[in-house]
């Protein structure tokens, strides 16, 4: 999303559904082609349940902003955990997006996270 303020807001809504699902964000920032949330998942829901509720309410909200054509979630997400002694550092990582995202795409970060955990996964269904 290019619309900065409208991104903004848009941040302030994911923080607030997740509020109300019992998953209290510490920082929502993201730049124009993904958005990151930190947050404390409650125990009594599930992340993909999360997601697509986190999806769904604010696709509706875009769609209140007149947002219906410039603006789609993708199918997939990921999600990872956080120690404790690491949420300072998340946090820094999460505002400061923009300037990350400047010296590495999004796509570039994501493949080297993921090797640096030895996680696997096939080009063909990460990208949509």
């Amino acid at each position: 999303m290019t619309d900065k303020p409208l991104r903004t807001s848009l941040h302030s809504q994911l923080g607030g559904i997740s509020k109300k699902l019992q998953s209290p964000t510490l920082i929502v920032g993201g730049v124009e082609d993904h958005v990151h949330l930190l947050a404390r998942l409650s125990r009594t829901i599930a992340i993909a349940d999360w997601v697509k509720e986190l999806k769904r309410v604010s696709n509706g909200w875009l769609k209140e902003q007149g947002q219906t054509k410039k603006f789609r979630w993708q199918a997939g997400y990921g999600a990872f955990s956080v120690s404790k002694s690491n949420l300072d550092s998340v946090k820094d990582y999460v505002l400061n997006q923009e300037i990350h995202h400047r010296k590495m795409t999004f796509q570039d970060e994501l493949r080297s996270i993921l090797r640096k955990h030895d996680i696997e996964w096939d080009e063909r269904y990460v990208w949509d």
